[in-house]
């Protein structure tokens, strides 16, 4: 079998102005970044705001194991498939980050005959969103300690400064910092942190903001400090709203690429989901559902994060009402959730799978109290025996969910045709009565215990003293309206990435809690979760290269 690269450097791709006019847009409303990738206008956008919308399906997963299980990859190949059947149908994905894809997971293109190309520039430097929100987050950083230096005239308590610079990188050397040190030109001494790109107010910013009103709207809200009084200070009494604007303006709109099969793929945006909010743009999607019939879109890691925020934070600040949910599992993550250790999740194991699909039970359980028609598939691997499919084909039936087997990795769109007659029958037979979790006017700690008990299965939730005392500050400021944004890890539905399967009798413990007020959400820091991830012992950047012709190999 070829690499994921292989198969991508091999792919004969159309013009990209030949994908969009399969969908009716036009060469005057592309920006062109070379042949293959484009950014649709804002004329574009704004044309199509009154068509009516298509039918938007939600791509989730179980809890996966650390190598990332296949959910982009099922995403790519339902498109593709739907495609297959003559279905009008478009992608709304998240842009890859730097730090996974040099880190363990890698890219975040798809893999095998499912996948969006070109593959190496969406992994790498794409059309330059993430070095824009970059930029602009270290622009509000920069010039907060020049107005501390410059005489600080509002007051800064440079105790409680909360906004910290960033890079898209694993780089866990710079989680915390001293900086102004040297000569009082150098500026004022203070602690100071980093975080990685993808978890940054100013990514959730710019993928939950409708267009460049809302976009400077929302950074004039971004709270950077606390006053010696406890007042909060913005990036708008910073002055630093027009200069960062700028800097995103073309970030802001929606990118335009092609699968292995040419439906189209607008990549938009890229907030992880076990340290934010884990969901492409709402431009992106919302753009996507007005020119397709059917958009497919997916949330970061499992269900228990992605979707979650996906239903809460995204559909309810959008006004978003998804039609149906594919939940992707594998034979490989259940028997990890079954307590099989990564190296031997290849060899046949039915009574570990019969102890790790407690975890896709609790994620089917949770998706249906959101009111959305569920599909259940399983994304196949070559390791899988009959046997292991048989098991959970019927523990589906006795769920009462649809089921379709998933072999887009090795066939692409054709490997996914099941799914996608399961998806628009789903669709055609059980309309969607979407609703969230929670209302806005529930109090912040009761609606963090509600996602502790009711989608992790957690018995309570314990506070330290600085987030207690920070949750009434905050409710204090008006932002106890706002939905919360759970920070935990992927790897187990508790907030102790050890306890796999379904956990019970837990409590997840929350350590700090902070407010994305130009985002709109409660940040909630729970267990260890680091919002500046590490490399491991052996990256993926020791596999990658370029030869003297420029083509890139290793990447996956």
């Amino acid at each position: 079998m070829k690499t994921d690269i292989q198969i991508a450097q091999e792919a004969k791709m159309l013009p990209i102005k030949e994908v969009a006019a399969a969908y009716g847009i036009a060469e005057d409303d592309l920006e062109l970044y070379g042949p293959y990738k484009a950014k649709l206008s804002d004329q574009l956008i704004e044309q199509t705001r009154t068509n009516s919308d298509g039918k938007l399906i939600l791509v989730t997963a179980i809890n996966p194991t650390p190598a990332g299980e296949g959910k982009t990859t099922t995403s790519i190949g339902l498109a593709q498939a739907f495609g297959r059947l003559g279905k009008n149908c478009l992608l709304a994905l998240r842009e890859p980050s730097l730090g996974p894809c040099f880190g363990i997971k890698g890219g975040a293109a798809g893999g095998g005959y499912a996948q969006v190309v070109p593959m190496e520039d969406l992994n790498l430097h794409f059309t330059g969103d993430f070095h824009a929100i970059t930029s602009a987050n270290n622009l509000l950083a920069a010039l907060l300690d020049n107005h501390i230096q410059q005489g600080n005239a509002l007051q800064i308590d440079t105790r409680q400064i909360v906004w910290k610079r960033c890079m898209d990188m694993n780089d866990r050397a710079l989680r915390n910092i001293v900086v102004g040190l040297g000569s009082k030109a150098d500026g004022f001494v203070r602690e100071d942190h980093f975080v990685i790109t993808v978890a940054t107010e100013i990514m959730a910013i710019l993928c939950l903001a409708s267009d460049m009103e809302d976009l400077k709207k929302r950074l004039a809200s971004i709270i950077v400090a606390y006053t010696y009084d406890g007042q909060p200070v913005t990036a708008g009494q910073l002055q630093a709203v027009g200069a960062m604007a700028a800097l995103l303006k073309d970030a802001l709109k929606p990118n335009l690429i092609q699968t292995l099969e040419h439906t189209g793929a607008i990549v938009h945006g890229g907030p992880f989901a076990n340290i934010a909010h884990g969901c492409n743009s709402v431009r992106a999607t919302k753009t996507a559902l007005k020119i397709a019939d059917y958009v497919i879109t997916e949330a970061g890691f499992g269900a228990d994060l992605g979707a979650e925020k996906f239903f809460d934070i995204k559909c309810r600040k959008a006004g978003l009402k998804p039609d149906a949910v594919v939940l992707v599992a594998t034979v490989r993550a259940l028997k990890y959730n079954g307590g099989v250790p990564k190296s031997d999740l290849s060899a046949e194991n039915t009574d570990a799978l019969k102890k790790g699909i407690c975890n896709l039970e609790k994620h089917i359980e949770n998706l249906h109290k959101y009111h959305v028609p569920i599909v259940v598939t399983l994304n196949a691997f070559l390791s899988d025996t009959e046997s292991e499919y048989e098991l959970i084909r019927n523990f589906c039936k006795e769920k009462g969910c649809a089921f379709a087997l998933s072999n887009v990795w090795e066939k692409g769109g054709a490997g996914g045709i099941e799914l996608a007659e399961k998806v628009l029958r789903t669709i055609e037979e059980k309309p969607s009565d979407f609703a969230p979790l929670y209302p806005d006017d529930m109090p912040l700690k009761e609606k963090i215990h509600t996602i502790a008990t009711q989608i992790y299965g957690a018995d309570g939730v314990s506070y330290t003293p600085a987030a207690e005392k920070t949750l009434a500050r905050l409710t204090d400021l008006g932002f106890g309206r706002l939905p919360v944004c759970i920070a935990k890890t992927q790897y187990s539905l508790s907030d102790d990435q050890h306890k796999l399967g379904r956990p019970t009798g837990f409590t997840v413990h929350v350590r700090d809690v902070y407010v994305s007020a130009g985002a709109g959400f409660v940040v909630v820091l729970t267990g260890a979760i680091m919002t500046m991830p590490g490399l491991s012992k052996s990256p993926a950047a020791y596999g990658i290269d370029v030869d003297t012709e420029g083509k890139i190999t290793g990447l996956f």
